[in-house]
């Protein structure tokens, strides 16, 4: 057989090949991730703040009128002005700064776990909060809540800025309809209109620590006239130790 006779052979044999895999019925159609089964990294686990940011802010309460680094308007400026923990204590509002805006700030141990394949929680031992961050669709309450209404999904990393690179992708998390509360326990406030937005990442440390960095940004034109925006730090600890639930205080 000649050369070309050869080239001819084979490449008939080819198409004949090809043909014949083009007209098997296709596989098992793959189903579509879930949210938990799709998540770039574990952020499940019981995690300790580290307060390496507003000190002074955190740790203790601020006096009445020291807000430096939050721009307030006018109406929000006469709400700091005239806290009075007494007066939110009687209304029955002690958990004013324990809302979604201000919540990953507070010093403590926050838990995090998969409520279901769609819905990360996160529980928290000061003010015994819990947040639910959806994935999947969820309607608005018919009444504001402190924690208001999460929707997450998966994005690319936002850590690079922050720190070391993350491990993978991060998490965004878009919070609305809170109630109205306080972004310092001094009664700096954010109004019920307030969108909060964050970015959760991971990141790893090589003597094996992990760290999560949450970056904030709370946008409030009712009572800030620019962006508020943090970045709280948290490290993965090993057991489920120093768990301590305490209800919220306005003081």
């Amino acid at each position: 057989m000649s050369g070309v006779n050869r080239y001819l052979a084979v490449a008939a044999a080819a198409l004949a090949l090809a043909s014949f895999a083009g007209a098997q019925p296709p596989g098992p159609a793959q189903l579509p991730r879930t949210p938990k089964q799709a998540a770039p990294f574990d952020l499940t686990g019981q995690w300790i703040s580290i307060v390496t940011e507003d000190w002074r802010f955190r740790m203790v309460t601020p006096a009445k009128g020291d807000y430096p680094g939050i721009v307030l308007t006018p109406a929000g400026k006469a709400i700091a002005d005239n806290w009075d923990p007494a007066k939110d204590e009687a209304e029955g509002n002690q958990c004013k700064s324990y809302g979604a805006a201000a919540l990953m700030r507070v010093p403590g141990r926050i838990r995090i776990t998969w409520q279901d394949e769609q819905t990360l929680k996160i529980e928290t031992d000061a003010g015994e909060q819990t947040r639910l961050l959806h994935f999947g669709p969820v309607a608005d309450p018919a009444e504001p809540t402190w924690q208001g209404v999460s929707r997450a999904e998966w994005v690319p990393s936002q850590a690079a800025a922050f720190g070391p690179p993350a491990m993978s992708d991060g998490l965004k998390v878009v919070t609305t309809r809170m109630k109205e509360g306080y972004l310092r326990k001094n009664g700096v406030p954010y109004s019920a209109s307030a969108v909060v937005t964050e970015y959760y990442d991971v990141l790893a440390e090589p003597d094996g620590s992990q760290w999560l960095v949450v970056k904030g940004i709370v946008e409030d034109p009712t009572y800030h006239t620019a962006q508020w925006i943090t970045s709280s730090n948290f490290r993965k600890q090993k057991d489920r130790s120093g768990w301590d639930p305490s209800p919220c205080t306005s003081r």
